[in-house]
Order: C-alpha cells, then structure tokens, then sequence
C-alpha cells in the first residue's frame, strides 16, 4: 500500500499515482496519513474515516443581527461539504479507499491544474454535490463531458454566491486554525457584500438599473449566469479555489503531526458569531480577505494576517499610516512611511462633497516604498476598487506609471513648470487616474482611457469620462514587507533623528565671537588658496559619533598640522 517501497512489487498505476502526488510536495504527509487512517487488516481507508477526517461540525450557529446577514441554509451547507470532498474527489469502493485512489483524489483536489479547473471543481462542491446531500435545491447542472471533467450549466442568485464565498472562507479559517499553536476562537463572518455585488455588476444584464450604494445582497432576486460568474472568479479572484486545498493540506497535515490514534484527535469545533471578524479601519476583514485572493505567496500571507482573530495584533503593527491618528496632509504621512522599502497598500476613503451616503474606498497596491520624486517610478502594483464592490485592475504591462509622491522641495526656487505635488496612481503628470492633493482633502479620479499602466475598468459604478472629484475622509498605509522592512525604517528614522538633533543644534547657536571668525578666516585662506567661498562654522556632538577619532574636529586639527600629507578615507 503506501508503505510499499519495493519497485518490483509497485504497479503502474500506483507509480503514476506516486509521481503525480510527489509533484505537489506533499507525498510524505499522504503516506502518514493513510497509515493512520487506513485498517491495519484490510489496508484500506474506511469511509466513515475519511468523512470524519474533513467534517465541519457546526456548534450553536447564529444568523446574526448586524453586519451581513447569513442565509439560513448555510449552516446546513457547510455541514455537508466535508462529505461531499470526500465523495467528489475521492472513489471510496464498499470495502475502503485505496492508497492509488487516495494519491488520485488528493491530486485532482490539491495538484496542479489550471485556475479555471480548479474553480470548476470549487463550484460543483458546493454548488452541486453539498447542496445536493444538505437537500437544498440546486439551479445548476453538470454536463457530461469525455475528460470526466464536466462542465456547469445554469444560474445563481446572489446569495448563493454569498454561500460559496462564506464555505470558502470557513475552509481557510479552519486551515489556519490548524496550523496555530493557539486556537482563534469563534468562526466569525466577513462582509463580502462588495464581492457579491462585483459579480452582479459583472454578470447580471440588468446591473446598469441597480444602486449599488444601496444595494444588499440578501434582498436580490437577480439570475446570475454560472459560466458569467465563473469567467468573474477567474478574473476578480483567481486563487480562490486555493482555499479548498489549504483546507485538505492542513487536515491531513494535523493528522499526521499529532500522536496516538486518529480517532482520538479531536477537531476545533465551530461556532458562528454575528459580527465580522475584525475591523482594521480601512482594511477590514472582507476587504482584506478579497485582496488576499488576487495575490500569492508572501504578500497574501501578510496581508491575509487581518482576516482571522488571534492575529489582528500583528496586522496593526503594519500599520504605518492612518490620517485618522497621525493627521491629514502629505508632510505627516510622509514622517511615517519614509524609509520603508518594502511592499505596501495604501486606502483612500472618499465621498461626493454633497452626498456623504455615496461613499467609496479605491486601493493601490505597489511592491516597493514610496519615494519623494517629480516623476512616476514603480516596477509592479495593482489598483483596487473596494467599495461598494470590488475589482482589481493588475499592471496592464504597457506602461509603468505606477506610483508618483512628490513633496515641495526644500528649498524653493523659481520653477516656470511647477510639478504637482501629492500622491498619485496611474496615467501621466496632469493626466492622472488617480491623484490626491498634499493636503489629504481631495482626491481626482479619471477615465481608465487616460491609464496605460493598469488595466481598464470602473473605479466605482457607472463611473462617467468626466474627472470625478471627491472629499476625502480618510486614508491609511499597510505594510507588506514583513520584520525586515519594518526593522530597515526603524534603522533609518534613529540615523534621521540624529541628523535632526544635529540641526537643532546648529539652529541653537548664538553669535560667532570675533576670535572664532578670524581663526577660520585664516585657516580657510591658508588652506583653500584664498578661493572665494561661504562658510558656517558648526557645533559638533561628540556623543553622536563614537570617539575623538570619528570626529570633525580632530579631521581639521590634522590637516593644520599636516596640509600635504596623503590621506585614505577609512571604508
């Protein structure tokens, strides 16, 4: 079985079978696995084993008075989808699983394919097989195909995509849960309004009549087309589907990390509370959730930390910027997020000036720190609309517009062709999708036509030609560089703190004695061939540098004593 590891007694099938699940990484985990699982006298995995292996047991479940409310048949949905992974992905014969279809079911669930098969797979768990044995009707029909894949015909309502969305969530609560050495208590419930409402936007025929500043999911009655919101997943959120297989890493990879009998071990129970999970500000949980959908690897680790409870402490010390707590204008955003090198997020909050109910929240997402330049820069970044629904538009490749911060210069001159000064994303100088002025208190959006840098799209709906501008109310910036970046600018702000003290000092300074002024008027003519020049005489802090030989003074006492000889700067 999978303990075998003679190659004359393994058949092709297996062989094939072991390849495929070594590919994924994961072949050492699948062996322990089915060792605990299996029966030591039949050698094969029973069905109420594997079925207990990936349950979700439901414990007192709440619908909630605030917040999203939650369809009544998901509880009951989400009871079933353990079964029904098991009865999709893996070919249980009345005698047990075994070890060649457990390696096949864990490939076709966990391996590698293509993000739209993935989905595929996602949305005939729930939508069809769980839906099926919870008794809840289902709208959607599987056509037979010749690759055994099968392809989804029918319609949606929007809360049936807010069921799918709330399953998907469960399953990477509970994988994260598993991997803590701490339990993060109570499944709560994100808002995902804003990615209900995307598909609607997208999918439906009659979105363009719809107030979406209005509009809640729980009240629509619209017919989403299945192959329109399967086209919407796999550009809105394409590693969404990764959730499932987070979902049967992590059961499997508990299973194996804990000792004594499997039967034993006992699975975090899950109880749903009414509220969203956390609230972070701006990035809040569903919001934060929906980013982390379209990033992978490290960036959808960190910002994936302000999704789940336990680790809301971590996320806040990401925080760099918030005009709520360090106060609106460019100047001090800048006191804080200068000398950050690494990723970042930025949110901006707004509203139409004569109408504070239709509000939006617009994101931008860059992979380096920002700068203090008079021109675009930037490698990589993607631009959000968070609110009242949710797209992302990734770097189109054309162009590399991304970012532009420019501060006023610190000393001013006379300029014919002044360059803007405040934060913008996208299009050109003076043409910009988005610009928000040095004062935090406006923020201009234009036309996806004026932008080569990121993809087309609405940054809010029904989003007109016309630049659209708007108060804002307000603004923060997450951090995604993880430790490292965090312990670069703290490095960087200790060496700007002692050049600030170093300038106070001088500042402080009273009047130069007529003895001072005449010994550097000598020693400046001696030595710099009585040239022309300016000059300010300074007050060193020893304790500043670290001894007599780092300092200043003792560099011009050796030139005195010794113009001509060869010196080497130390490096």
């Amino acid at each position: 079985m999978g303990q075998s590891s003679s190659t004359d007694q393994i058949s092709p099938a297996q062989r094939e079978a072991e390849t495929l699940a070594a590919s994924t990484g994961a072949l050492p985990t699948l062996r322990e696995a089915f060792s605990r699982l299996s029966d030591p006298e039949t050698g094969l995995i029973p069905l109420d084993s594997i079925r207990k292996c990936f349950a979700l047991v439901i414990e007192n479940p709440s619908s909630g008075t605030s917040g999203t409310l939650a369809p009544k048949e998901f509880p009951v949905l989400l009871a079933h989808v353990g079964s029904a992974i098991v009865d999709q992905f893996f070919l249980v014969e009345k005698a047990g699983l075994t070890w060649v279809e457990f390696l096949r079911g864990y490939t076709k669930c966990c391996g590698r394919t293509v993000a739209s098969t993935s989905l595929n797979n996602l949305f005939k768990l729930v939508f069809v097989s769980a839906n099926e044995k919870a008794g809840l009707p289902v709208k959607l029909q599987v056509d037979p195909s010749e690759d055994d894949d099968g392809k989804l015909s029918g319609s949606l309502l929007p809360a049936d995509l807010l069921n799918l969305l709330w399953a998907c969530w469960t399953l990477s609560w509970d994988s994260r849960n598993l991997r803590s050495s701490t339990s993060k208590g109570s499944l709560g419930r994100p808002d995902v309004d804003h990615l209900v409402l995307s598909a609607v936007e997208s999918c439906a025929e009659s979105a363009d009549k719809l107030n979406f500043w209005d509009a809640k999911t729980s009240g629509l009655d619209i017919e989403l087309p299945v192959s329109k919101v399967l086209t919407w997943a796999l550009k809105t959120v394409p590693y969404l589907a990764d959730c499932l297989a987070q979902f049967v890493n992590s059961r499997l990879g508990y299973l194996t990390s804990h000792q004594g009998k499997w039967e034993d071990l006992y699975f975090p129970v899950h109880g749903i509370s009414p509220a969203e999970v956390s609230n972070t500000g701006l990035l809040t949980c569903g919001r934060a959730w929906a980013i982390s959908l379209t990033l992978r690897d490290n960036l959808s680790e960190e910002i994936s930390k302000a999704c789940f409870l336990g680790e809301s402490e971590d996320i806040n010390e990401s925080l760099l910027y918030r005009s709520s707590l360090h106060g609106k204008g460019l100047n001090r955003f800048w006191s804080h997020v200068e000398g950050y090198l690494g990723p970042v997020i930025m949110l901006i909050d707004a509203c139409e000036s004569n109408n504070v109910e239709r509000r939006l929240t617009i994101g931008a997402l860059t992979h380096q720190g920002f700068e203090n330049k008079d021109i675009f820069y930037g490698s990589s970044g993607n631009l959000y609309a968070l609110g009242p629904v949710f797209h992302v538009f990734a770097a189109s490749g054309k162009e590399k517009n991304f970012i532009y911060s420019h501060l006023h210069p610190a000393v001013r001159v006379y300029d014919p062709h002044p360059k803007p000064v405040g934060i913008a994303f996208g299009g050109s100088i003076g043409n910009e999708r988005v610009f928000m002025d040095e004062d935090f208190s406006k923020v201009t959006l234009r036309h996806h036509a004026v932008d080569k840098t990121y993809q087309h799209g609405s940054l809010f709906p029904n989003q007109g030609f016309l630049p659209t501008e708007m108060s804002v109310l307000e603004v923060e910036i997450w951090g995604l560089g993880g430790k490292r970046a965090k312990d670069v600018q703290t490095s960087y702000k200790k060496r700007e703190e002692i050049f600030t003290e170093q300038r106070r000092k001088v500042n402080n300074r009273g009047p130069l004695n007529l003895k001072t002024l005449l010994f550097c008027n000598f020693f400046l003519r001696k030595f710099l061939n009585d040239a022309p020049f300016f000059y300010v005489f300074l007050q060193v802090d020893l304790k500043a540098f670290g001894d007599w030989e780092d300092s200043p003074e003792k560099m011009m006492m050796d030139m005195m004593a010794d113009p001509n000889r060869v010196r080497r700067q130390d490096r």
